[in-house]
């Protein structure tokens, strides 16, 4: 059979591009732009991709039309399928029909940390010998791709709350026949197709309806919203968390704390107390919010017979993902980490987790607003608590200012003149060349850049590296060979 993605070079739909060719199924893609990382791996695989979007992309033979979230209904490509006739399906649509199927889905769900989550269960499903298939929307370090087709009963794979398709306005998770949900975070998010917190809300509790009661819901206590729609499911709920307090009381089927038992060799250890057990791990990432999460895994595989000790070996060995608190290098003593962080809770997190990690460093945070939330100011007195975590901040300007009204944007200049006013140095910088050039002239021995964006960012962390790699006072403004353009 052969199967045509529309938009294929999203992390999910170049995933499932990959997943179908391995299934014997003939792929061809297309998108706007071709971009890495995921047309790179597409290219690896031997797919064809098409740009623009054009009718003629469809194959004559296309059997099936499989269509991302970011596509229209007035796509050229939708528009031929359908007037063609051909059977066309969503990406989770057809996760779910040719590749979940009768096996144990674990999603992972939530606000935040479902990528690093999510490798992590598959990486430890993998490591304890399950042979698990799953779908990340991430580049997990211990694989070469964000997929696997194992032959194991269980397919772990990332809860996306993000809308469907233009045929299908409600969110990914539904089409994922979960039976384990690990439940990470609920909070204001997506705010282009979420009216308040309420409507997202409303999307968590039908994911915890839809559990079957003989599955499993392992939700983090320290979100109460997440409390609060754990208490509507049908199946057992074990609930974790960072705070003794949040736990609630006369939890019927089990409640873990969670506390960090400080950093040594580079791991983060944490220890877990409930069910009149003490149990130690330690891991590679950094920060209390990357520990609660693990301590989720901890309990899903738990649940599924693993024992602690081994569970414990398989953390040990895992590696992390791309963009997530991932080290780019040091530089003149200067080091350089870039992170997917877009929300205010995940910025303020990051930096703490790289604080901890990192004690005695400079911290100076490099932040561009660029999810469709944070380009907002709905979250702007958040987003200078989030960063006046930083010794110093620098945000570049709005990315696609253009396509926010005016009086709904984000405004950086009143986030930096805020900042300040607090007592942080605080600049805003519209452009990727001038912080490259700032932060080549400004930063020093010893600092520590962190990048968050969750974008290219305009190549920002290869112009950097560049810059600092010169000569002391010197920084390359030219394009670096390989970069992401913004």
């Amino acid at each position: 059979m052969n199967a045509h993605l529309i938009a294929a070079c999203g992390v999910g739909m170049a995933s499932l591009a990959g997943m179908l060719k391995e299934r014997g199924y003939r792929v061809t893609g297309s998108d706007a732009n071709v971009y890495p990382p995921m047309s790179t791996q597409l290219e690896n695989l031997g797919i064809r991709l098409f740009s623009p979007y054009s009718a003629e992309n469809i194959p004559p033979d296309a059997d099936l039309v499989v269509v991302g979230n970011a596509v229209s209904r007035e796509n050229p490509e939708a528009r031929e399928a359908a007037r063609r006739g051909v059977p066309t399906l969503s990406m989770p649509q057809a996760v779910a029909r040719f590749f979940i199927g009768e096996r144990e889905s674990i999603v992972v769900a939530g606000t935040h940390g479902k990528t690093t989550t999510t490798s992590l269960a598959a990486w430890s499903l993998f490591s304890l010998g399950a042979d698990p298939s799953f779908l990340v929307g991430g580049v997990p370090k211990n694989f070469p791709v964000s997929y696997r087709l194992g032959e194991g009963r269980h397919f772990v794979i990332e809860g996306d709350e993000y809308d469907t398709a233009y045929f299908d306005k409600g969110p990914k998770f539904l089409h994922y026949r979960p039976r384990v949900v690990l439940l990470t975070s609920i909070e204001f998010d997506h705010a282009d197709i979420y009216r308040d917190l309420e409507h997202v809300r409303e999307s968590f509790r039908k994911l915890a309806a839809i559990l079957p009661p003989d599955g499993l819901l392992v939700a983090c206590a320290d979100y109460p919203d997440v409390v609060a729609i754990a208490r509507e499911a049908r199946c057992p709920v074990v609930f974790y968390a960072t705070r003794e307090d949040a736990l609630p009381a006369g939890s019927a089927f089990g409640a873990w704390a969670v506390r960090g038992t400080g950093e040594s060799g580079g791991m983060t250890g944490f220890r877990m107390n409930g069910a009149g057990r003490s149990l130690d791990f330690r891991f590679l990432l950094p920060g209390i919010h990357n520990a609660a999460n693990a301590a989720g895994v901890a309990i899903v595989l738990m649940g599924l017979g693993f024992p602690p000790d081994r569970i414990a070996r398989t953390f040990e060995r895992f590696a992390g993902i791309r963009r997530r608190q991932e080290m780019v290098g040091e530089f003149r003593g200067i080091l350089v980490i870039d992170d997917f962080a877009h929300h205010p809770t995940a910025v303020r997190e990051t930096v703490r987790a790289v604080r901890g990690r990192y004690p005695g460093r400079r911290i100076v945070a490099v932040f561009e607003p660029r999810s469709n939330t944070s380009r907002r100011k709905v979250f702007q007195r958040e987003f200078v608590a989030a960063l006046s975590e930083a010794d110093e901040a620098i945000l570049a300007g709005v990315f696609g200012a253009e396509k926010i009204p005016p009086e709904e944007r984000l405004s950086p200049e009143e986030v930096a003149a805020d900042l300040r006013a607090a007592g942080r140095p605080a600049t805003v910088l519209p452009e990727v060349e001038r912080i490259v050039a700032h932060l080549a002239e400004t930063c020093r021995a010893g600092d520590l850049v962190l990048i968050m964006s969750n974008g290219g960012f305009g190549g920002i962390q290869e112009k950097l590296a560049a810059a600092l790699s010169g000569p002391v006072g010197h920084s390359s403004q030219g394009d670096i060979p390989g970069s992401n353009p913004g």
